[in-house]
């Protein structure tokens, strides 16, 4: 997908369909329309009425005064209603395919997205897409209806006025749209950019306020982000001088486009060839249209936030999922299909993973073979190729060759299918802020209160827990009440609940001391051995041999011998 196609789907997708939407149009519209007709037809009741007709010449006009007056509101106010309810329930539309679009990509589709930048994408830059129909379509219409009407109007009075409208029109659409776009544009890139990278630095600053605070680099810290703050101010600050600039030309054009009419119709008032009443509303046309036409350059300025905003989401949430990554399927799997009993053999055959973009695999046709019972390490350097390997053996990344599970081809299965058997056991495990029993209860949520202690005692936490005071004990945000040690035993107690047939440890002991490293590891593997589970350890370091039955290494994305 092209960097130019990408806002389109995005943008179509906030803008709202149906009756609603149109009532909202219409209203706007019709509002618009009698904003100018009643300037107009009071500068024609004021001009008559010094002439001193009878009453009854001025009755119909002055019953027009009242409709437009009455109308003006009474439509805005449906335009405001409608249009609101319109835009917020397709916001809600928006959202929700966002989210389905992240769970097609997540996780290894965000790429190197941070976490407060993929929030502020999701949060700020998607509700900034209500802007679309609120301030950038209906305006845009309204404006556009309104303004032929009014040349129709003015030329059926006096056509060189008209011209001269035409005119103003014209320039007050270059001069206050063309010429300050650049600045505007470059406005926008900063706003967006440096929002996500204050917002990424502001999150893993509170995530990590103690290190920071530990260590005498908080100072430091805040200072970085004041220095982007002050350039989101002052892109901010730009642009609101932009839109002030624009506000003031489109209104002195405006005041030269009533200027222009009174010099071209004052001769032909004196000489008799129009009449003086008619005259007055010609000239106040402009007065009114300007008001309605200055959302023009407006709106085409907040067109330029709203695609900066769509592009900003469609990068981590693309239309399309990306070539090599495995999209959640529509559907739910079937029931059957997530049931399990048994032991499961794991069978790779010339398995070859390739990111997006990237010209060599980082998987280079791996072959080899997981028997029920059987724990494997697989060790190798950083940067190797396990990591992906164990995306690819749960489904986050897609393969070539053979991948198979008790002889049937994983690629065949639902992606929920293949994760029912292949557990996995990440590097930094996710813990909730929740109590320990909500944590657990995720895996199994009919699991009794005994079941999660007898679990919790299998994998070493029983005395840790009764310290605690039990399973209503909290864990803390993203585990922050835990060590890295007892989140790896929780995530391993969540997978024997759920019964995993294979199970995937990925660095168990990366966030582990390294006295108490062993010792995690022994209670991690020997508790999934003693449970049948078929164990796969990925680790850059060296794993006791009497733990293991077999050892793989992995280096450039092929095993080699151990």
């Amino acid at each position: 997908m092209s960097r130019e196609a990408r806002p389109t789907s995005v943008l179509r997708l906030a803008l709202p369909h149906g009756a609603g939407w149109a009532k909202a149009v219409a209203a706007g519209t019709l509002s618009a329309v009698c904003a100018v007709a009643l300037l107009a037809a009071s500068g024609y009741l004021i001009t008559r009425a010094a002439e001193q007709p009878p009453i009854l010449y001025l009755t119909l006009v002055m019953v027009g005064v009242r409709a437009f007056a009455l109308g003006r509101a009474a439509l805005r106010y449906v335009d405001r209603l409608a249009g609101h309810d319109a835009s917020f329930r397709q916001l809600a539309v928006v959202r929700t395919e966002m989210y389905r679009r992240l769970a097609s990509v997540a996780p290894v589709g965000l790429g190197a997205t941070g976490r407060g930048d993929l929030l502020t994408r999701l949060v700020t830059d998607t509700d900034r897409l209500q802007d679309l129909p609120i301030r950038v379509v209906g305006p845009l219409v309204s404006a556009g209806v309104v303004a032929v009407l009014s040349v129709v109007a003015v030329a059926l009075v006096w056509w060189p006025a008209a011209v001269v409208l035409v005119v103003a029109l014209a320039v007050a659409a270059l001069v206050g749209t063309v010429a300050t776009s650049a600045v505007a544009r470059r406005s926008d890139r900063e706003t967006a950019a440096e929002r996500g990278r204050v917002a990424d630095l502001v999150l893993d600053t509170v995530r990590t306020l103690d290190v920071f605070t530990a260590y005498g680099t908080l100072p430091d810290r805040l200072a970085t982000i004041a220095t982007l703050d002050a350039r989101v101010t002052r892109a901010v600050r730009r642009r609101a001088a932009v839109e002030s600039l624009v506000g003031a030309l489109v209104g002195l054009v405006g005041g030269g486009a009533v200027v222009g009419t009174l010099a071209v119709g004052a001769p032909a008032v004196v000489s008799g060839a129009l009449d003086g009443p008619l005259w007055a509303l010609a000239v106040f046309v402009p007065l009114a249209l300007f008001e309605v036409v200055g959302a023009v350059p407006l709106a085409v300025l907040t067109l330029r936030r709203v695609r900066a905003a769509a592009d900003r989401v469609e990068q981590v949430v693309p239309a399309v999922v990306p070539a090599g990554i495995v999209p959640e399927p529509d559907g739910p799997a079937d029931p059957h299909d997530l049931v399990v009993e048994g032991p499961v053999a794991l069978s790779l055959r010339d398995l070859t993973v390739r990111w997006p973009g990237a010209a060599a695999p980082a998987v280079d046709r791996v072959s080899l073979d997981l028997f029920p019972g059987e724990v494997v390490v697989l060790e190798g350097p950083s940067g190797a190729g396990k990591s992906t390997l164990v995306d690819a053996l749960v489904r986050f990344v897609d393969h070539e060759g053979s991948y198979t599970l008790d002889g049937v081809e994983a690629r065949s299965m639902h992606p929920d299918a293949v994760r029912a058997r292949v557990g996995l056991i990440e590097q930094d495990p996710f813990v909730f802020d929740q109590t320990v029993r909500q944590n657990l209860l995720f895996a199994r949520d009919d699991a009794t209160d005994d079941d999660l202690t007898e679990v919790l005692e299998r994998v070493g936490l029983g005395g840790w827990l009764r310290r605690r005071g039990g399973l209503d004990a909290p864990v803390g945000e993203r585990g922050g009440l835990v060590s890295g040690g007892q989140a790896h035993r929780l995530a391993l107690a969540r997978a024997l609940l759920h019964a995993f047939p294979v199970l995937v440890l990925d660095e168990p002991t990366a966030d582990v001391d390294p006295d108490l490293g062993d010792a995690v590891l022994r209670d991690l593997v020997g508790t999934a051995r003693q449970a049948g589970r078929t164990v796969l350890v990925v680790s850059h370091v060296p794993v006791p041999a009497d733990l293991v039955d077999r050892t793989l290494r992995m280096r450039d994305g092929r095993l080699v011998a151990a």
